[in-house]
Protein backbone atom coordinates (compact mmCIF):
# COMPACT_ATOMS: atom_id res chain seq x y z
CA UNK A 1 0.00 0.00 0.00
CA UNK A 2 1.31 3.50 -0.89
CA UNK A 3 0.42 6.49 1.25
CA UNK A 4 -2.42 9.01 -0.40
CA UNK A 5 -0.60 11.77 0.41
CA UNK A 6 2.45 10.48 -1.66
CA UNK A 7 0.31 9.26 -4.55
CA UNK A 8 -1.09 12.64 -4.87
CA UNK A 9 1.77 14.61 -5.64
CA UNK A 10 3.23 12.09 -7.66
CA UNK A 11 3.24 12.13 -11.79
CA UNK A 12 4.63 10.23 -14.63
CA UNK A 13 7.86 11.96 -15.21
CA UNK A 14 7.01 10.68 -19.03
CA UNK A 15 3.58 12.94 -19.72
CA UNK A 16 3.38 14.15 -16.38
CA UNK A 17 -0.31 13.23 -16.15
CA UNK A 18 -1.61 10.99 -12.63
CA UNK A 19 -0.38 7.57 -11.30
CA UNK A 20 -2.99 5.53 -9.90
CA UNK A 21 -1.98 2.89 -7.33
CA UNK A 22 -2.68 -0.89 -8.64
CA UNK A 23 -2.82 -3.19 -4.95
CA UNK A 24 -2.92 -6.00 -7.50
CA UNK A 25 0.69 -5.79 -9.34
CA UNK A 26 1.94 -3.19 -6.14
CA UNK A 27 2.74 -0.84 -9.15
CA UNK A 28 2.11 3.14 -9.75
CA UNK A 29 0.39 3.01 -13.72
CA UNK A 30 0.12 5.78 -16.42
CA UNK A 31 -2.98 5.21 -18.93
CA UNK A 32 -1.67 8.63 -20.76
CA UNK A 33 1.77 7.17 -21.29
CA UNK A 34 1.06 3.37 -21.25
CA UNK A 35 3.62 2.62 -18.18
CA UNK A 36 3.30 1.11 -14.57
CA UNK A 37 6.40 1.95 -12.21
CA UNK A 38 7.01 -0.15 -9.09
CA UNK A 39 7.32 -0.18 -5.91
CA UNK A 40 10.30 -1.72 -4.40
CA UNK A 41 10.64 -2.02 -0.48
CA UNK A 42 7.76 0.60 -0.61
CA UNK A 43 9.62 3.35 -2.46
CA UNK A 44 7.80 4.55 -5.59
CA UNK A 45 11.05 3.72 -8.79
CA UNK A 46 9.39 6.78 -11.14
CA UNK A 47 12.53 6.37 -13.32
CA UNK A 48 11.34 5.56 -17.47
CA UNK A 49 13.92 3.06 -17.50
CA UNK A 50 12.55 0.91 -14.72
CA UNK A 51 9.05 1.32 -16.03
CA UNK A 52 7.26 -1.28 -17.79
CA UNK A 53 4.82 -0.76 -20.42
CA UNK A 54 1.27 -1.66 -20.10
CA UNK A 55 -0.01 -4.47 -21.60
CA UNK A 56 -2.65 -3.77 -24.13
CA UNK A 57 -5.73 -5.85 -22.25
CA UNK A 58 -4.35 -3.27 -19.09
CA UNK A 59 -4.83 -0.55 -21.64
CA UNK A 60 -8.28 -1.32 -22.38
CA UNK A 61 -8.53 -1.69 -18.56
CA UNK A 62 -7.50 2.00 -17.21
CA UNK A 63 -8.44 4.15 -20.25
CA UNK A 64 -12.02 3.94 -18.73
Amino acid sequence: MIDKKLLSILVCPVSKADVTYNKDTDELFCAASGLAYPIKDGIPVMLHNEARELTEQERDKYAH
